[in-house]
């Protein structure tokens, strides 16, 4: 069990976004979140895993990954990679006045994984953004938005479909998830989020069906027990505390519910790890 959770800070200070290249020697990393700050990670060649939160992905290049400040991610790589890193701050997003930027970046922002079909392109840009990003003066900052706002949209329009279906989906679907990534208390009720996303449970389970062809309370149910875990794995939060902040009234239901989602109660799923 994981006791103390690192937070790194790898972004320039006074700067509210970096770009460098991947730093070629990383081979594993230990589990930490980042301080504040959204990261864009693009790698050209490399093997092994990558965890984000509960989940694991086979790092399969041309691959991006993009994680969010209140995730847990890190590396168990084989050979050496070779990539990007984009770092972007609130301040970035704030400064912009680009809306097309900032809707790609929402779009994206809602993403964990995208398999780019065009390596080169892809390559290019991150190139160039790279160079842009160690320019000073008056025409930096527009350079590196449109730039990144080129990169965004060509990755939006080159993505393969994954596991069955593709990244960016519906609408609807992607509000829920936001909404889910948003709240500071999950709630345990499909309702409560269809009612604010202004439409009835049913549609918001047929967009859900349409977009990953699950329901809306596999949806729910699934972010429940991947915040659950993060909490068991990297917290000291008690069993009841953990219960409380998912929206159990009872932590014994809790334990029940995780138990039959996972097979194993969270008090075990915590020590076995």
């Amino acid at each position: 069990m994981v006791t103390g959770l690192q937070v790194k800070d790898k972004s320039d200070s006074g700067k509210s976004i970096k770009i460098a290249p991947f730093r070629k020697e990383i081979r594993k990393t230990t589990p930490h979140k980042h301080n504040n700050y959204f990261e864009i990670l693009y790698l050209s060649q490399g093997t092994g895993y990558h965890y984000i939160d509960s989940r694991k992905f086979q790092v399969t290049p041309p691959v991006m990954y993009f994680i969010r400040k209140d995730q847990v991610h890190y590396w168990e790589l084989d050979t050496e990679p070779d990539g990007f890193v984009i770092i972007i701050k609130k301040a970035f997003i704030e400064k912009s006045l680009d809306n097309e930027l900032k809707s790609l970046f929402t779009q994206l922002s809602r993403e964990t994984c995208v398999y780019p079909k065009d390596d080169a392109t892809t390559h290019t840009l991150f190139t160039l953004l790279t160079a842009a990003a160690h320019k000073e003066g008056a025409y930096s900052f527009p350079m590196v938005e449109g730039l990144l706002k080129a990169l965004l949209a060509h990755v939006l329009g080159n993505v393969k479909t994954v596991a069955g279906h593709v990244e960016i989906s519906s609408n609807l679907y992607q509000s829920f998830l936001s909404l889910l990534s948003a709240e500071q208390m999950v709630k345990n009720k499909v309702h409560y989020y269809a009612e604010l996303l202004r439409t009835s449970p049913q549609n918001l389970n047929a967009a859900c069906r349409k977009a990953v062809n699950q329901s809306s309370e596999d949806v729910l149910s699934e972010y429940i027990i991947s915040e659950a875990k993060r909490l068991l794995l990297y917290t000291a939060n008690t069993i009841a505390e953990i219960s409380f902040s998912l929206d159990f009234n009872d932590p014994s239901h809790f334990v029940k519910y995780f138990k039959r989602k996972t097979g194993q109660t969270p008090l075990s799923f915590r020590k076995t790890v």
